[in-house]
């Protein structure tokens, strides 16, 4: 479960199993929208507010409030899937 005004866990899964190279235009910039809203969310929540579920979230996700790449953003470049070095 997410707090308020996150994205859900669900829906970046989701996103980040899909090979960039599958998903349209349109499905492309939702994720990066996405993506960028609930990383600026995650910055201006303060790590004291968040639950322990979304703490482990952000650490999963890379929205730790820095600017490490992701387990998962690692994990799929790993695997030949990242195409790039961005976080997820």
């Amino acid at each position: 479960m997410s707090d308020t005004g996150r994205q859900s866990f669900t829906d970046k899964a989701s996103s980040a199993i899909k090979p960039d190279s599958q998903k349209t235009t349109t499905e492309q910039l939702g994720d990066k929208l996405k993506g960028t809203g609930d990383s600026v969310a995650s910055t201006l929540q303060p790590q004291s507010e968040k639950t322990t579920s979304q703490k482990a979230g952000d650490a999963v996700s890379g929205n730790s409030n820095h600017n490490d790449e992701s387990l998962l953003g690692k994990a799929k470049n790993a695997v030949g899937l990242g195409g790039n070095n961005e976080s997820v």
